[in-house]
């Protein structure tokens, strides 16, 4: 009979050592060896008539070997199951085990697993209510002048004037490589970009103005630009990374004045089409309701992220780091290196607390997500994103859901998002909450959750 003990490594880190007789596995290999023969096809011989002798000495040696890890690995189960033990991962050989099974001669083996334990841990900021603000973030009426002045632009009307003078005027520009000959380089795109003149660098604004439509000229961007201004300008100007020593063929290909749409009965229907806004009062209202909307959702964001931060950096939980280690480098589908390993550690244990801290309060807090939200979520977006107000007013939505429940990682990906979603709203009603009236320009002043931890552990 199998004897099995269990050696400590180290912090939540055991070694299994099973101890197999022949008898644990014989009578396994024999019945396996008799179906084999049963279902075995081999030529000359009739299904089901191979003689057990041929079978053993064609497969005999591979089922051997089968059926020995195979009993070392149910008895591995039973035992973890027997002891309870809620471990990571898999368990894994300890390396140096002799793999080599001789049929001839069947005996006794010893096979050594190691494994990585689940901690108990006591989730400590939720045991002792913390303290957590949550900022109202603030409207102000110059945010909110600056909202209309930017939806007021974004639906005026282009027109064309004659030189670039104003800050507020659009300038239409293209961008040539040159090669070292000063000729155009063909391998390289033109490219195109369309910005306010205020927008470009300081230096490249003076020589932009007073250019018109058809205007070329030469320049290198990092005559124009300073080291800060540099990079965005390439990315966005001639979207080439490593070009601010090149030398660009710049045309001009349009000026314009943008004259932004006056507040009045064509800005209301165009922003708000349908829903009787009829004056600037209500016009105003309505856009510092969106503002507000989006600012709660900033706040809930910010708030969630430093829950998130406090419950992973103040939750004391002890792991099996070496297991954890080892998994990681040979656990995965590519084997990683000891480099690989100690650069990503820190970034892996930290999603792995949260893992275990989330899953234990999902548990406590019975939180649950029904296939059927999965599905109401996803066609919810796919309403909203077709303007449809429910299924009966677009019967070929049914199919559509029908379709989704079969997409496995976006049903997967729906039900992580919920289930998440839940968590954070039940644990707001956990945590003792400070409500604090913050205006927008201090709120992202704000250091960051993850920086904020960072600091203080």
């Amino acid at each position: 009979m199998a004897t099995i003990t269990r050696e400590n490594l180290g912090t939540l880190h055991d070694k299994v050592i099973i101890n197999l007789e022949k008898n644990d596995y014989l009578p396994a290999f024999d019945k396996s060896i008799k179906e084999y023969a049963k279902k075995a096809a081999i030529p000359g011989f009739r299904k089901g008539m191979v003689p057990t002798g041929l079978v053993r000495k064609m497969y005999g040696q591979s089922v051997f070997t089968d059926e020995i890890v195979k009993t070392a690995g149910r008895e591995l189960e039973d035992f973890l199951k027997n002891e309870k033990l809620s471990i990571f991962a898999q368990p894994m050989v300890l390396p140096g085990q002799d793999m080599a099974f001789d049929m001839s001669n069947p005996g006794a083996y010893t096979f050594s697993f190691e494994i990585g334990i689940k901690p108990e841990f006591e989730v400590t900021p939720v045991t002792n209510k913390a303290t957590l603000t949550k900022y109202k973030i603030n409207v102000s009426d110059k945010l909110l002048t600056d909202e209309i002045d930017r939806i007021r632009k974004q639906q005026g009307n282009e027109v064309e004037t004659d030189a670039a003078a104003d800050a507020t005027h659009v300038v239409h520009l293209s961008y040539q490589l040159l090669d070292e000959n000063g000729a155009v380089n063909a391998a390289y795109e033109k490219t195109s970009q369309i910005s306010d003149l205020e927008k470009f660098p300081a230096k490249f604004q003076d020589v932009l103005k007073g250019k018109k439509a058809g205007d070329s000229f030469t320049f290198v961007p990092s005559d124009v630009c300073t080291p800060e201004e540099l990079g965005n300008f390439l990315r966005l100007a001639v979207k080439h990374e490593d070009a601010g020593n090149d030398t660009f063929l710049v045309t001009v290909e349009k000026v314009s004045n943008l004259i932004p749409l006056e507040i009045g009965t064509d800005l209301f229907e165009k922003i708000y089409p349908g829903q009787g806004v009829t004056d600037e009062t209500t016009f105003r209202e309505k856009i510092r309701e969106e503002l507000g909307r989006e600012f709660g959702r900033l706040s809930t964001e910010r708030l969630q992220n430093e829950i998130f931060e406090m419950l992973v950096h103040q939750t004391e939980i002890s792991l099996p780091v070496n297991f954890l280690k080892r998994y990681m480098k040979e656990g995965g589908e590519k084997p990683k290196t000891e480099e690989q390993v100690e650069k990503e550690f820190s970034g892996f244990e930290h999603s792995l607390r949260w893992q275990l801290i989330s899953d234990k309060l999902m548990t406590e807090y019975d939180i649950s997500v029904t296939r059927d939200e999965v599905l109401d979520d996803i066609m919810g977006n796919v309403l909203s994103y077709f303007g449809v107000r429910n299924l009966d007013d677009a019967p070929w939505l049914d199919n559509y859901r029908q379709r989704i429940a079969k997409d496995q990682k976006q049903m997967e990906e729906t039900y992580n998002k919920l289930i998440v979603g839940k968590l954070f709203e039940k644990l707001e009603t956990v945590f003792n909450l400070v409500e604090k009236e913050i205006g927008e320009e201090e709120f992202f002043k704000l250091e960051d959750a993850h920086a904020a931890h960072h600091h203080h552990h």
